[in-house]
């Protein structure tokens, strides 16, 4: 048995002073020092030795097993700084080669154009309110003063989800300004900014899908001045103060008196265009005194309370702003065309 122990002695320290990998040395290990490996095999056999015999051959065994337990340990030293130096190898940057660049987002054109209003509406005293773009047929139109048979209630012009004609895609952000005059007393001033749709075809100035900002006062004594005075003083400050603004009469089912509201066409400064379709002048917003009926709707007395409301195209708003000539454009999400803003 010491003769078995030697020549095992020298074959484990061959074998793994020749292994070459960490996983190979692992097996090694469980081959001669396992539970069921070549030491405890040759343990077993004690039993036919003689009583003189057992101490010495166990010490041998022991020997033995401290003795390929410190080789083991040696090489996996030397196969593990060998792997982490191919790995270094391997892994490592030349810090010669350029580096690339990573391209840098901007922020949108037509955002820049809505954050730039916003901070001119909450500048004038103006809290920002939101609602669901599916909305509620009342919401839409009868609220509004919107009657039966009006051309916007037609399925010609507005996207309906059902036949009973209940819920639609809203044809204008007004359905917010419903809802805040229900749920909150005057005074009120608020704007309601968001995505509209509308059955239009594209065109240079025309999306079936588009954004809005509507904005609302009620308050006692509100008059037609206030209206005009808040929208030039937004206009001026988004496209400079001396901009030509141009009020016409105009007819809407849920103000009273209404008007539209034009800005100089920026592309030909009045002397027309086909931008401006040859008028000189590009239509910004609709607005006007909001109607009595629409203040009953809402549960707000109008022989106490008084407002107006205006909306206006934040497309038209970014084009005027950046002089752009096709709305098209804002949506196409051209590289070379976004990152001239």
């Amino acid at each position: 048995m010491r003769e078995q122990l030697a020549a095992l002695e020298q074959e484990a320290l061959a074998a793994i002073q020749g292994t070459e990998n960490l996983q190979t040395l692992e097996d090694l290990r469980v081959r001669f020092l396992g539970k069921k490996g070549e030491v405890t095999a040759i343990l077993k056999q004690m039993g036919g030795l003689s009583p003189e015999e057992r101490p010495q051959i166990g010490q041998l065994a022991n020997a033995l097993s401290e003795t390929l337990t410190a080789a083991l340990g040696v090489r996996r030293e030397v196969l593990e700084a060998k792997s982490l130096d191919e790995r270094l190898s391997r892994e490592k940057l030349d810090i010669t080669i350029p580096g690339q660049r990573l391209a840098v987002g901007k922020q949108h054109v037509m955002m820049k154009t809505l954050d730039e209003a916003l901070d001119i509406f909450i500048g004038m005293g103006f809290s920002i309110a939101e609602g669901p773009e599916v909305e509620l047929a009342a919401n839409n139109f009868d609220k509004l003063n919107i009657a039966e048979g009006h051309p916007s209630r037609d399925w010609g012009d507005t996207f309906y989800f059902d036949a009973d004609s209940a819920y639609a895609l809203r044809p204008q952000t007004s359905p917010v300004q419903v809802r805040v005059m229900e749920s909150q007393k005057p005074p009120i001033r608020v704007v309601s900014p968001g995505r509209v749709y509308r059955k239009d075809e594209v065109d240079a100035t025309h999306s079936p899908m588009f954004h809005q900002i509507e904005g609302l006062v009620v308050d006692k004594g509100v008059t037609m001045a206030d209206l005009k005075g808040t929208l030039n003083a937004l206009i001026g400050q988004l496209y400079g103060e001396g901009t030509k603004t141009r009020f016409r009469p105009h007819f809407f089912p849920f103000t009273e008196p209404s008007c539209e509201v034009d800005c100089q066409c920026f592309k030909c400064r009045g002397a027309g265009c086909p931008m401006c379709k040859g008028e000189g002048w590009i239509e910004l917003l609709g607005s006007g005194m909001v109607h009595p009926n629409v203040l009953r709707n809402c549960g707000i007395d109008p022989e106490i309370y008084s407002g107006f409301a205006f909306g206006m195209g934040l497309e038209r708003m970014t084009m005027m702003r950046y002089n752009i000539s096709d709305l098209r454009l804002i949506f196409e999400n051209d590289l070379r065309f976004l990152r001239q803003f």
